[in-house]
């Protein structure tokens, strides 16, 4: 067997000079011999002459010393080594390349209405193969003058081989090695492509409709880069709430165009269909990955001044939020953004985005026990408020607790809640009901008559107390504020942070919850003021309400929520919802929400629960901070975007 060597033995420079020393030897060998010859033909014709033959001078040997002293001469003549040149050849294409490649059949080229049937593949040229990114869009158009143009989307990149190779070997290894790089003309680079929608032109407006038709073999790709076909094919309507730019694994989509950012926008009119924003919104996302920023950019966004809806009334007004705020951040809206610098303000209002502080900002603090608020780090305007116990009268489940079975609900609701109201009227404080349910004549009442057993009378009286420090506090009542509690363009933030009492935590935001939606839902409402503004319902931390909980209360407090979000578009009342935890809020909550923001999620639970797009879902556990999936299908096609580095209005503490 043949000994190849070690490949650390070869020199290409060692090997090269070797053959130019040997080539050189032998070119002497072949010249003296070649003398020698000549000589000794030179002598034997000599010697023939002498002998009288003729035919001795026309020796080979003589004519090819003749011949070859001919040539040396003629070698000095460059007339002649002209003639004997090569002459060269261009072997590049005339013109200039347009696209990125070409769609190719080798493995078929099939449009079908099942996408798992669809075969669709580009050939990606040399020159364009490191620019390509996955989920990069592309434009094919169709021969025949028509216009029509397929806008597609890379799904996958694979390099194949060009020319049949088993390259798993030992020297093909080591090479690679031993080498700067790979040489591309031996491979195939091709892009597989899904196809998302034809765009064509309508009396000189671009539209889209589903891909119906094939393209051609041999068709030029080339990377979309127009802001209008994009957003055709996209289906991103050109007006409404900015949310972010358009991205692709990361990077802006780059156009031709000033600015050559997308932005992306959420319809907020109803020539487009109904606003968006009373289709509900939910904004999930890990600790830090920008959820809170960017929760507060989209709601500076419906607080901009041009922002207004129509009322049945046929006015036209602009919406009030209610935004609960469990880590105390929102009321710092109130404020401009420190780092926000002239340039990128400029920017923003090219772009249209509304920015800096709003002014109808006012924080609403909850009165619960000897709880202070304090707010060195926002200026907004802050009102203190307690909830009165009258309220209970209408969500008997507030006072429940989460303790308390259907028997012993029934009881409160049914018996015990209606003869307290009838004793001490409806404006009763929860003192008067604690000191109600102490009375054992009652419960001695109620159990002999067989209307409530004495052990859920007790069980009853157990759960709601402990409430003392939640209801009729020193402060002036919520139901007498609500004129300054809902402001037609105002902001208004409910903190909890100085609240260390899960249970009155949770009682006070399903309490004013349930104000504004009862209001809302109501044919007959007691607060008109609720009923004839929009409103923006924000809860952060919504898992923490809305959970899948098996009580009453959690089922009182759903039903509520999916009935408002059912609602919600006929009665301009929208839910924004933030979490951490997607995967804990009800599903019939969930079902409700039409437009889902995801930003960074590392739980995978988290993640399949938010039902966005396989190919997108991958993306989230390794997307960077105000990187984010927005998938709303009433409103474009899933998409990647990139929120702004800045946030519009102060955000963070010193």
């Amino acid at each position: 067997m043949t000994d190849l060597g070690d490949f650390g033995d070869f020199d290409a420079d060692a090997d090269a000079d070797a053959d130019a020393d040997a080539d050189a030897g032998d070119a002497d060998t072949d010249s003296n011999g070649n003398a020698a010859d000549a000589t000794t033909a030179s002598e034997a014709g000599d010697h023939g002459h002498g002998h009288g033959h003729g035919p001795a001078n026309t020796s080979p040997s003589t004519h090819s010393s003749s011949t070859g002293s001919g040539s040396n001469s003629d070698a000095d003549s460059p007339s002649d080594a002209d003639t004997d040149a090569f002459e060269t050849t261009a072997v590049e294409p005339s013109g200039d390349d347009v696209g990125i490649g070409a769609l190719c059949v080798s493995q078929g080229l099939r449009i079908a209405e099942d996408s798992d049937d669809t075969e669709l593949r580009a050939y990606v040229t040399r020159g364009n193969r490191s620019s390509v990114r996955i989920g990069s869009y592309l434009l094919a158009p169709y021969p025949g003058g028509a216009g029509e143009t397929l806008f597609c989307r890379i799904t996958g990149l694979e390099y194949a081989q060009q020319y049949h190779a088993d390259d798993a070997t030992e020297i093909h290894a080591r090479r690679a090695m031993r080498s700067d790089g790979i040489e591309e003309a031996d491979y195939k680079f091709v892009a597989n492509l899904e196809p998302v929608a034809i765009l064509y032109d309508d009396d000189g407006e671009l539209k889209r409709r589903m891909t119906d038709r094939v393209p051609k073999p041999q068709t030029v790709i080339r990377e979309a880069d127009d802001t209008e076909a994009i957003k055709t094919g996209l289906k991103m309507p050109d007006d409404g709430v900015f949310l972010g730019h358009l991205s692709v694994g990361g990077e802006k989509v780059r156009t031709a165009a000033s600015p050559p950012t997308i932005d992306y926008r959420l319809k907020d009119d109803y020539d487009a269909g109904d606003p968006l924003v009373f289709r509900h919104t939910l904004v999930a996302g890990g600790t830090g990955s920008g959820k809170t920023h960017g929760a507060k950019n989209v709601l500076r966004q419906y607080l901009a001044d041009e922002r207004r809806y129509p009322m049945e009334d046929g006015r036209e007004v602009g919406p009030a939020v209610v935004q609960f705020d469990p880590q105390d951040e929102y009321a710092q809206m109130h404020d401009d953004n420190p780092d926000m610098d002239d340039e990128f303000a400029r920017r923003l209002e090219r772009e249209g985005v509304a920015h800096g502080g709003i002014d109808d900002t006012t924080a609403f603090v909850p009165k619960v026990g000897s709880s202070s608020y304090a707010a060195g780090h926002h200026r907004a305007e802050q009102v203190e408020f307690t909830i009165p116990f009258s309220m209970v009268h209408e969500n008997p489940w507030l006072v429940a607790s989460s303790g308390l079975n259907d028997n012993q609900y029934g009881a409160l609701v049914s018996v015990l809640l209606p003869r307290f109201r009838e004793q001490y009227g409806n404006d009763a404080t929860y003192d008067e009901f604690t000191r109600f349910l102490d009375d054992p004549a009652l419960r001695e009442e109620l159990d002999e008559s067989g209307r409530v057993h004495e052990a859920t009378f007790d069980a009853v009286r157990r759960r709601v107390l402990g409430f003392g420090h939640v209801f009729d506090q020193d402060a002036r009542p919520i139901t007498d504020l609500v004129h300054e509690f809902v402001r037609p363009g105002g902001l208004t933030v409910v903190p909890t942070y100085h609240i260390n009492d899960t249970r009155a935590t949770e009682t006070i935001v399903l309490a004013l919850s349930s104000l504004l939606i009862d209001q809302k839902l109501s044919n007959d409402p007691t607060y008109d003021r609720i009923k004839e503004t929009p409103l923006v319902l924000g809860m952060d931390e919504a898992h923490n309400f809305l959970t899948d909980a098996d009580s009453v209360q959690a089922g009182k407090v759903i039903t509520k929520f999916t009935e408002a979000a059912k609602q919600g578009r006929k009665e301009r009342l929208g839910l924004f919802l933030i979490t951490q935890d997607p995967q804990d809020i009800h599903d019939a909550v969930f079902k409700q929400i039409n437009t889902t923001i995801v930003l960074n999620l590392g739980d995978e639970d988290a993640i399949k629960s938010v039902n966005i797009p396989s190919n997108l879902e991958s993306k989230v556990p390794y997307m960077e901070k105000g990187q984010m999936v927005v998938y709303s299908p009433d409103n474009s096609e899933p998409v990647e975007l990139i929120g702004l580095s800045k946030c519009l209005t102060r955000h963070g503490r010193d």
